[in-house]
């Protein structure tokens, strides 16, 4: 007599809009190589819902979630420990839910990020001169990470300037330990270009224009987008047509979700095999 396969524990990722998440696919194929009995799926979460939405999955029976926009800086306050990268950030990626029904938050998402920029594109983060564009969940949340990669200098440019100070006095600590700078401005305000240039805003999301004038660009430079796919080609078509080199960020979002899966699983996916696969079948 053979014994029936243990039933999945069940994962999902939490936005809204959410339905081009490819983290389904990319959960799948990481429970598949590293044979954890993992099912993973989108929840449209409505504006405003977002705490009893995470309750009603605890209440299924869900093990853990990934955040993403615009209920990441809601996330820590659900949580009953967060990570050091969390209270950093103010905001959160991951949450892992404990036996006792209470909540451990983390953020992978800045790991991800550098994961991907140093190690997959081979850019090095040390002694950069880094734009950050934007000053929501996704950028608080890769401040940090790129600080400890070493940039020397981090221009973080938002149309609402306070909210770039804010990320500004909330890692000022840190930065003056790494002997780093950090900016506020808005994009007009910007000056000069830069090594690596990061968009974390919505903007490519929404199909708005790129937020951020050309001249932050130089030949060479690597312009970042957080979104992947058509998302993210227009950002990736203009930083082209200025001489810099443009990736998406389906690299972060394969990173960050291997990150997340070790927290769950306590096991390591084999994230770079994982993004190959990804980027043949886009």
């Amino acid at each position: 007599m053979t014994s029936s396969p243990s039933p999945a524990d069940l994962y999902c990722v939490m936005g809204n809009p959410v339905a081009h998440s490819r983290s389904p696919a990319i959960h799948a194929r990481f429970a598949e190589l590293t044979g954890q009995p993992v099912h993973y799926e989108r929840r449209l979460i409505p504006l405003g819902g977002f705490a009893q939405g995470v309750r009603d999955f605890l209440a299924e029976g869900g093990r853990g979630c990934n955040i993403t926009v615009p209920f990441k800086f809601e996330a820590p306050a659900l949580a009953a420990v967060c990570s050091e990268r969390v209270h950093l950030a103010g905001a959160a990626n991951t949450l892992n839910f404990q036996v006792d029904g209470s909540i451990h938050a983390d953020n992978t998402d800045g790991l991800g990020l550098v994961a991907d920029i140093t190690r997959n594109a081979g850019v090095g983060l040390k002694g950069a001169r880094v734009l950050l564009v934007g000053a929501g969940g996704a950028a608080a949340g890769v401040l940090g990470p790129l600080l400890h990669a070493g940039a020397r200098h981090i221009t973080i440019a938002n149309r609402t300037v306070a909210k770039a100070e804010a990320l500004v006095a909330s890692h000022s600590a840190l930065a003056a330990l790494q002997k780093a700078e950090l900016l506020a401005l808005t994009p007009q305000a910007l000056e000069g270009n830069f090594d690596v240039i990061i968009n974390a805003t919505a903007s490519s999301l929404s199909g708005e224009a790129v937020p951020i004038p050309a001249s932050v660009l130089r030949p060479g430079s690597l312009a970042y987008d957080m979104m992947y796919g058509p998302a993210a080609q227009g950002f990736m078509d203009w930083a082209s047509a200025h001489g810099a080199v443009p990736r998406d960020g389906l690299g972060m979002l394969v990173e960050q979700a291997a990150e997340a899966f070790a927290i769950w699983r306590g096991v390591r996916p084999p994230s770079a095999q994982v993004l190959e696969e990804m980027r043949q079948t886009a």
